[in-house]
């Protein structure tokens, strides 16, 4: 998998909402990692911030598919997700590195329609 794969998608270029599953199907303040074409992304329920987000599930430091996985957190008001390999820490708003030694991460706009979770994409 190669990093030039994700790019950041912004609410207002999403062209095509991918439906993932409904709202229910979802861990609270936890991830899954869903497929789309040839992208892992990663798709939060952020209950605590009563947001969702979502992510490229591959982190950059080592070219792991596990961003899925980290744990979410608030640094200083800023939404994050840690890689759980290594702790690497990413803006889920942004995609910036917060340890601001790696490339940010692509995230994606996500929407909730009738209980129903979209992620957004460019095409």
């Amino acid at each position: 998998m190669n990093l030039s794969t994700y790019e950041t998608v912004k609410n207002t270029d999403a062209n095509v909402w991918f439906e993932i599953a409904k709202e229910s199907d979802f861990p609270k303040n936890g991830g899954v990692c869903i497929k789309y074409k040839d992208k892992q992304i990663a798709v939060y329920n952020f209950t605590r911030k009563g947001t969702w987000y979502a992510c490229q599930n591959l982190c950059p430091h080592k070219l792991e598919m596990v961003l899925s996985r980290g744990m979410i957190g608030d640094e200083g008001g800023i939404p994050k997700v840690a890689c759980p390999m290594h702790k690497k820490t990413f803006s889920l708003e942004s995609g910036e590195n917060l340890n601001g030694d790696l490339e940010a991460i692509a995230v994606y706009p996500v929407k909730i329609e009738k209980g129903i979770v979209y992620v957004g994409f460019s095409e």
